[in-house]
């Protein structure tokens, strides 16, 4: 099975609100965004970001240029019924990141919070890194969040990374520089406890 079609199969069988990285809303990247200092008219991409509450979030807010990109289909469709008729001021994308052809320097804020982690291949992570370069203007944001060290080895069936911020950091280079991390207790549905790390850097201006 492929990864649109595990993602396919994941969406079509659990209700969106019952898997393990469902947030109510989402604090932590809300407050990273908001740290970039960027007003209202930033464009932001949601990496992974499906039926993710995030996007609800940016919208009552008052942010104008929003994309959600994410393997699925269902998942997309979840957040646009969600969002009735406020959907139509976002900007929809079913593809895989690694793979998507994205405008050049179209975005000021990258956010992704638990796609990064799930590339086990260093062919795909490279792919990712060159897409955040080509999509990602010029000192703009990048905000990635995945399992900590201590988190865990697997989600929704399949081996993950575990990253400290330094070896987070570590995968975008030199390019990319370090402006701030932050750890956070997520708390599933079912009441377990998963350890992310985030990760807010800035892309070269040059």
């Amino acid at each position: 099975m492929d990864r649109k079609q595990h993602w396919e199969k994941v969406y079509a069988t659990k209700e969106t609100d019952a898997v393990s990285w469902f947030q109510e809303h989402a604090d932590m990247s809300v407050r990273l965004i908001h740290s970039t200092g960027l007003g209202k008219y930033a464009a932001i991409i949601d990496v992974g970001g499906g039926a993710s509450k995030l996007v609800d979030d940016l919208v009552a807010e008052g942010y104008t240029d929003v994309t959600v990109l994410d393997l699925s289909l269902a998942a997309l469709n979840y957040a646009k019924q969600r969002l009735g008729k406020y959907a139509d001021a976002v900007h929809w994308i079913e593809g895989d990141v690694t793979q998507t052809e994205f405008p050049i320097c179209r975005f000021d804020i990258w956010h992704d919070r638990a796609v990064f982690h799930f590339l086990t291949n260093p062919d795909d992570r490279q792919a990712y890194v060159e897409q955040v370069m080509r999509a990602v203007r010029p000192g703009g944001h990048v905000i990635v969040a995945t399992f900590a060290e201590d988190g865990p080895e697997k989600c929704s069936g399949l081996p993950v990374m575990r990253y400290q911020p330094d070896s987070l950091h570590a995968e975008f280079g030199n390019s990319f520089f370090l402006v701030d991390h932050e750890k956070e207790s997520h708390h599933t549905p079912s009441g377990i406890v998963q350890q992310f790390v985030y990760c807010y850097c800035r892309k070269s201006s040059s």
